[in-house]
């Protein structure tokens, strides 16, 4: 069953949602800090506790913050600062040199710095594209469909075959090995290349 994967600055991994509410369909009860009910393979009782999504984001900008984002995170250097506030002064009647002697060497280093930061996020964006729209099966209507990894869902159903990848934290339920045990290793999480074993739940008896 499927867990949740929220949206990142950085990295992909499960993310966190607040835990308030119990859902019921038609309804939304309180219940207490530290609990929550999924209703397994039911998303229309799920879409009622308005989960966060699947899909990951590891960008710094979009088309309307990159400017000043990018502009802020550039004069936070303090050379870049102490360039800023000397071009302005030699803008003043009283500097004794041209404006464009300080002015032109700042654009042109801030110009460089922005173009670098535009192609490393855009890179970045193609990465969580790549990651969002790889397929995983989930069980919907009695069978098993494919879908994109940004569209799975809490309480989804999912079906991992040997040597993939985990799309989201998920719970164990059942697997094809007869003692109901799975190797997994997670090298991109921690570095670890040992296989950890996990066994599934042995009280839902599904086999």
């Amino acid at each position: 069953m499927a867990g949740w994967r929220g949206s990142r600055s950085g990295g992909g991994g499960g993310g966190e949602v607040s835990p308030t509410r119990t859902v019921r369909l038609g309804k939304v009860q309180p219940q207490a800090p530290g609990h929550r009910t999924v209703f397994c393979n039911d998303r229309d009782a799920n879409a009622l506790a308005k989960y966060k999504g699947n899909s990951v984001s590891t960008t710094k900008y979009d088309v309307f913050t990159f400017l000043p984002k990018g502009l802020f995170e550039q004069f936070r250097r303090v050379a870049n600062l102490y360039f800023l506030m000397i071009s302005i002064l030699s803008c003043t009647p009283v500097s004794p040199v041209s404006p464009i002697t300080n002015v032109l060497p700042l654009t042109l280093v801030l110009l460089v710095s922005l173009v670098k930061e535009a192609w490393e996020d855009w890179k970045r964006f193609q990465n969580d594209m790549s990651i969002n729209n790889s397929t995983i099966e989930v069980l919907q209507d009695q069978k098993w469909v494919f879908i994109p990894w940004k569209k799975l869902q809490v309480g989804d159903i999912v079906k991992v075959k040997q040597d993939g990848f985990f799309p989201a934290d998920i719970l164990f339920l059942a697997s094809t090995n007869p003692d109901g045990v799975c190797y997994i290793e997670t090298a991109n999480l921690d570095g670890e290349t040992n296989l950890k074993i996990r066994k599934a739940f042995e009280k839902l008896g599904i086999t």
